[in-house]
């Protein structure tokens, strides 16, 4: 990898400088992505963007800036997003300071703007070392997310595509399926959850499918993915419930979606398992619900002093071998299972000692 410290002009890196909703932000003679497909569309308050500018005019030192060159040889800016573009604003006289534009400005002082060298660091390399590289540079400041961080490398038609369906305020992604992800679209946590569901679904990384897909010239895979996604577990569950927020329910569909449920049956399951007081961890229902296992509901334990009571009722005697033990040395279980109807009461507490529990629990 090659990483090299350049002293350019502000004048250099104005020139050319457009921002259009259509094709984001750019300068440097059209050469630059100020705002490429990975940064945030965030932009400073006015006191920070006008404190860039007392900055460069008094010739202080502005922060060092990361560009990356890519591989047509242009560049984008991992780095000094808003400073670049409070620059470009205030040469282009998009605002003003005490009443004062860069064309209200003489000659003397608008050269010394245009003349300020701006330092930045340029770095060259595989996909993987500039990812690497970013995350270090990453560690000041207003961190990206690691999907963010991703997006910084992976970028082309694809990703710009895919970040139109899931990663704005009001996009696709958020109108059909809001109340079920976790996280905000323009921090890209809903591109992430889609992407690591679809990559799930083949076995790889999301790193793996976005480099696999970087160049395709649509997102069509995915977001056809993801709205089947979305269709099956609102047929599934028909009743939205604020535990269903934040499920994986990608990965709940690779490993389930092929399977007939009725969801009337289901329903009937979740009204009791919602009821019932053993269970405490009610977003575990629903892949309770699909696999069996009741791990997921973290099925209320014995209190030590059921615990204690069942001891003494035992004396001391585990109820499947018969020997005696220490209390520390046994394990307060369901004399009938929760999943047969046992609850957790001291009537239905027994005490086994461990070898007894582990052969009960592996039977």
């Amino acid at each position: 990898m090659k990483i090299e410290l350049h002293e350019i002009p502000i004048r250099d890196v104005v020139e050319g400088y457009v921002d259009s909703a259509e094709n984001g932000v750019v300068g440097y003679g059209g050469r630059l992505n100020i705002r490429p497909a990975f940064q945030r569309e965030f932009i400073y308050k006015d006191k920070q963007r006008d404190e860039v500018i007392h900055t460069v005019t008094r010739n202080f030192p502005l922060n060092v800036m990361y560009w990356v060159v890519n591989d047509d040889g242009n560049y984008e800016m991992l780095d000094g997003q808003q400073r670049t573009i409070s620059i470009c604003q205030y040469v282009k006289d998009e605002f003003s300071i005490n009443h004062r534009g860069f064309s209200n400005l003489t000659v003397d002082e608008r050269n010394q703007i245009l003349d300020y060298p701006l330092m930045i660091y340029i770095c060259e390399g595989t996909d993987k070392e500039k990812l690497d590289w970013f995350k270090i540079i990453n560690i000041a400041g207003e961190q990206l997310t690691p999907q963010e961080l991703r997006n910084a490398i992976y970028t082309g038609e694809w990703l710009s595509e895919a970040k139109r369906y899931f990663s704005r305020n009001g996009c696709p992604a958020y109108g059909i399926a809001d109340k079920l992800l976790s996280g905000t679209a323009i921090r890209q946590d809903y591109l992430q959850t889609a992407i690591g569901w679809i990559a799930a679904r083949e076995g790889i990384e999301i790193e793996d499918y976005m480099a696999a897909h970087q160049h395709d010239t649509n997102c069509n895979e995915i977001w056809l993915y993801f709205q089947t996604v979305i269709n099956w577990v609102k047929a599934t569950f028909p009743n939205y419930r604020k535990e269903m927020k934040g499920l994986p329910w990608g990965i709940y569909y690779n490993q389930y979606g092929q399977k007939a449920y009725d969801p009337k049956d289901l329903e009937k399951k979740i009204v009791d398992l919602m009821e019932d007081e053993d269970v405490s961890n009610h977003k575990g229902i629903y892949e309770y619900l699909l696999d069996g296992q009741e791990k997921h509901l973290n099925i209320r334990a014995f209190t030590p002093k059921m615990a204690r009571a069942a001891y003494e009722r035992q004396k001391g005697i585990c109820v499947k071998c018969g020997m005696h033990f220490a209390i520390e040395e046994m394990q307060a279980d369901h004399i009938t299972p929760w999943s047969k109807g046992g609850k957790t009461t001291v009537e239905n507490c027994q005490m086994l000692c461990a070898d007894c529990n582990r052969r009960k629990s592996n039977h």
